[in-house]
């Protein structure tokens, strides 16, 4: 049975409001996370990604208030991430209404959190955020791609292909796969690192980054994501749910 594409909005949040910028750099305020995230549900959003995008950066959890008062809003699966580093702090958040738990900074810097955070409470809540960008400078990876940290403000030097392979074989569920390079530049996803994530993995690939019309959704999943994530083009009224999932339609996709 072919499976419905899933179309998530991502509330990327900082000092409890909702921003987007580009490249995660100069960002403004598109408003208060709790209408948004009852807005998109009103809209038929099949799910939220909440993101703390300032938590690891500034050494701090995620604010555990906001992500209650999202989770008390809506009625779909919420993924929340940002400032994870340990199995309690999973736990704190499934407690105050997250579904599935993203984590990126902590588990490069320790990969047995995200085994311990699968065996403690299964493959399906722990999503690994991969903030991926094509290397630059003295960077030489075997892929290309190389992950970032902070907001894509730290290089790693770690093939991101190599480490989404190993994400899954220490029991990651699901890649939400983050083009830093197109991000909130609305020129379309990173449809060659889609493909080779795709090739490498069988788990559920969540697309992210460079979405801007319509028609840029599609692409992305016959590349081979399974759902696709947007901001700015949903906070600022460029584009609806709907809209959305109507175009994935006519390119022939199953969707709720």
């Amino acid at each position: 049975m072919t499976l419905a594409v899933r179309v998530i909005p991502c509330l990327d949040v900082d000092a409890g409001r909702v921003v987007k910028g580009v490249h995660f750099e100069n960002l403004r305020d598109a408003g208060d996370p709790v209408e948004l995230a009852a807005e998109y549900c009103r809209q038929g959003a099949d799910e939220l990604t909440f993101l703390d995008v300032t938590a690891s950066s500034s050494h701090r959890n995620t604010m555990i208030d906001v992500v209650s008062r999202t989770a008390e809003q809506v009625f779909i699966p919420l993924t929340v991430g940002g400032g994870v580093r340990t199995p309690e702090d999973v736990d704190s958040l499934l407690r105050c209404g997250a579904d599935k738990v993203g984590v990126n900074t902590a588990a490069i810097n320790d990969p047995t959190l995200i085994s311990r955070v699968a065996d403690r409470f299964g493959n399906q809540v722990l999503v690994l955020s991969v903030d991926a960008r094509r290397e630059r400078g003295e960077q030489h990876t075997a892929s290309g791609f190389e992950v970032t940290t902070m907001g894509g403000r730290t290089s790693t030097g770690i093939d991101a292909i190599w480490w989404v392979k190993r994400a899954e074989e220490l029991g990651a569920g699901e890649i939400l796969l983050n083009s830093m390079d197109a991000d909130g530049t609305q020129q379309g996803f990173d449809l060659e690192m889609i493909r080779a994530v795709r090739r490498e993995v069988s788990i559920p690939i969540i697309a992210s980054g460079g979405a801007g019309k319509a028609s840029d959704f599609p692409p992305a999943i016959a590349a081979g994501a399974d759902a696709v994530l947007a901001a700015s083009v949903f906070h600022y009224g460029k584009l609806t749910i709907r809209q959305v999932k109507d175009e994935l339609r006519r390119a022939g996709h199953t969707v709720r």
